[in-house]
């Protein structure tokens, strides 16, 4: 059976280059489908699909499988909620700042976002959050805000205790974080799609570009350009910095949060602090403040360069100038200088989780597959319950074809929380 002509639909439709995720899994997809529409060949499901907009939709939720969970890639909101906290609301005296989650999947990211600001006494009737995604059942599970164990993955999790309620059905998560974010469906290829230009001061559209070949990359950059504030700031995957910087925006300049800004905007930052008044910030007793005593950030948001692991029985890594310089430079695309000190800090250190890991993301960048395969493997022997790798690994394996695998390292991934959760 030949599934060019899907292929060539879906992408049309929302994007969607085969390649990224492999031909097996349209084809799963479509063979899934027939079934549910009990049809037997293919040119009469793609003429259903074709002219019946419910099917093509539902064809979508079924190419569409969610990966994600709260504070994925914690350094991102990190740099979030201090670059909201010292730059917007010292220079903001008026208005609300806008956020935007695209795409939002299952509403882990966005309500990331949320409790990010929160936490840091954030008032909560200055932001608001944007929340969008294609998947009407992602998006019905995010209005839900009732959560299973693979949404909580990582450690520490006491913003769960802050937030959530444990449910018979899950841990809902509470009004105070819910009445941040409003869910949209749209697609982001649709002609009028979130109409308006220089509307949001932060965009998050993470792991999304991945997923196109390289003209629908640079529409969607185009798209985000016009939507992101003169002052903003986006953030994207640790794969697709390289097309950021070939798009008139320039590294943030804060390791591993992959966080850029258009290019005017970064000597704006550069420049001195806007000596209009600030804001005043009423923080609430929960959690301490990230800024105002110099303290340290609540733990869920606390760099993971410095919780990288080892094998059991080794002692826990120090804090290391030479990973942070590194993750620097890969932040910034300067993807070779970042791989030459990675391999500077392997040969004076010796094996290192973060160093495989940031090598993996590198050769990943660059289209190299199975070094990048190589290099994932390695960390995940260090540490085998390296989340983000495991997740990475996971995605590299299903685009060279290999389902079961790529399943075998998400079944592992999902085993982890329940160990951290007791």
């Amino acid at each position: 059976m030949n599934y060019t002509e899907f292929e060539e639909l879906l992408k049309q439709s929302m994007g969607l280059d085969a390649a990224s995720i492999g031909s097996s899994a349209i084809a799963h997809a479509v063979q899934a489908r027939m079934a549910a529409c009990e049809l037997r060949d293919s040119p009469t499901y793609l003429e259903l699909v074709r002219t019946s907009t419910n099917e093509l939709q539902t064809l979508i939720e079924a190419v569409v499988v969610p990966e994600t969970w709260f504070f994925r890639d914690r350094e991102a909101f990190a740099a979030l909620a201090r670059i909201a906290t010292e730059e917007w609301l010292r220079t903001h005296t008026s208005g609300v700042m806008r956020l935007l989650s695209l795409p939002c999947s299952s509403g882990e990211e966005p309500y990331s976002m949320a409790m990010a600001l929160l936490d840091t006494g954030f008032p909560a009737s200055l932001f608001h959050i944007d929340a969008v995604d294609i998947s009407t059942q992602a998006l019905t599970h995010a209005k839900r805000a009732i959560y299973g164990k693979n949404s909580f993955r990582g450690e520490p999790l006491d913003f769960r205790d802050r937030y959530f309620e444990a449910t018979a059905h899950g841990h809902r998560l509470n009004d105070t974080v819910r009445q941040q974010v409003s869910f949209h469906h749209a697609n982001l290829f649709s002609p009028n799609f979130l109409p308006g230009t220089e509307i949001y001061d932060f965009i998050f559209c993470r792991n999304l570009l991945i997923y196109f070949d390289r003209a629908t990359q640079d529409s969607v950059v185009r798209v985000l350009q016009r939507l992101l504030n003169a002052q903003g700031v986006l953030f994207v995957g640790p794969s697709e910095t390289g097309l950021l910087l070939s798009h008139d925006f320039a590294s943030a300049k804060v390791p591993l949060a992959f966080a850029f800004r258009k290019i005017d905007a970064t000597a704006r930052a550069a420049a001195p602090a806007s000596t209009r008044p600030a804001r005043p910030v009423m923080r609430p007793p929960v959690a301490p403040p990230l800024i105002a005593k110099k303290t340290s950030p609540p733990p869920h948001l606390q760099n993971a360069t410095s919780n990288a692991s080892s094998r059991p029985g080794t002692p826990p890594a120090k804090p290391d100038e030479g990973m942070e310089k590194a993750a620097a430079l890969a932040d910034q695309g300067r993807l070779a200088e970042a791989e030459k000190a990675c391999k500077e800090h392997l040969r004076s250190h010796g094996p290192s989780t973060q160093a495989f890991y940031l090598l993996g993301l590198i050769r990943d960048a660059n289209g190299n597959l199975p070094e990048a395969a190589q290099y994932y493997r390695k960390a995940l022997y260090l540490d085998p319950n390296h989340l983000e790798c495991l997740t990475q690994l996971a995605f590299l394996l299903e685009k060279q074809g290999d389902d079961r695998g790529a399943q075998v390292l998400r079944n592992r991934a999902s085993r982890v929380e329940p160990k951290r959760a007791k």
